[in-house]
């Protein structure tokens, strides 16, 4: 995916303040934001190795990342973010309920007042996820197999190598009720990266909430 990067650059552009990436991964997003927009951007994974590649790209392309090793479920900043952003579903590897809350929760707490918060995740479509199960798919080049467990509302991804992920559905009445219990307000929620409204037909959730002022 690359048509969220320009989506996430124009956001840092008009925070007013620090940008914080969770999951930053290999710097895809984060890299660009910092060359655009001069802005400092902190870059968090729970994985070395994600951020070992970051921090050659960074190097690469010209830009000092502030890239830290750590859980977004444990989030924690010394100055308030002016803009928090999870992008490429990432959200989705949180299994539970209770894991999206905190990382909620904890966003809000780690935001300055008027900042936003923003994120995208799949629509999920049961349909497309049965006739995927059992199936071998390709990420770029990378050969991987689907399995689809609809008791958990979970879909596995195990690449051919051998390691696996697990991606876990959200629907809009789950995230609507993530922000309403972090103390978030929704700015927007798009259908796709260049703002087109959400409506029925969407198969991506683009959201950017913010943190109210009073």
């Amino acid at each position: 995916m690359t048509q969220d990067v320009g989506f996430y650059v124009e956001l840092a552009a008009e925070a007013d303040g620090p940008v914080v990436e969770l999951a930053v991964g290999t710097g895809r997003v984060a890299i660009p934001i910092a060359r655009r927009t001069g802005k400092c951007v902190i870059g968090i994974d729970s994985s070395p190795a994600m951020l070992a590649v970051a921090r050659e790209r960074g190097a690469a392309a010209g830009v000092d990342l502030d890239l830290r090793l750590g859980d977004m479920r444990d989030l924690e900043l010394e100055e308030p973010a002016a803009l928090i952003i999870c992008p490429f579903r990432a959200l989705l590897h949180l299994p539970t309920w209770h894991d999206r809350r905190r990382v909620f929760e904890l966003v809000a707490a780690s935001l300055r007042p008027g900042g936003r918060f923003a994120w995208n995740a799949f629509v999920f479509d049961h349909k497309i996820a049965a006739e995927l199960d059992g199936g071998l798919d390709y990420i770029g080049d990378v050969p991987h197999r689907n399995d689809y467990v609809p008791a958990d509302n979970r879909i596995d991804i195990t690449l051919e190598a051998g390691p696996s992920i697990s991606l876990w559905w959200v629907s809009r009445g789950e995230w609507e009720g993530l922000l309403y219990v972090a103390g978030l307000e929704t700015e927007a929620l798009y259908g796709w990266f260049d703002r087109r409204p959400f409506d029925e037909e969407s198969r991506e959730f683009v959201w950017v909430a913010r943190k109210p002022v009073g």
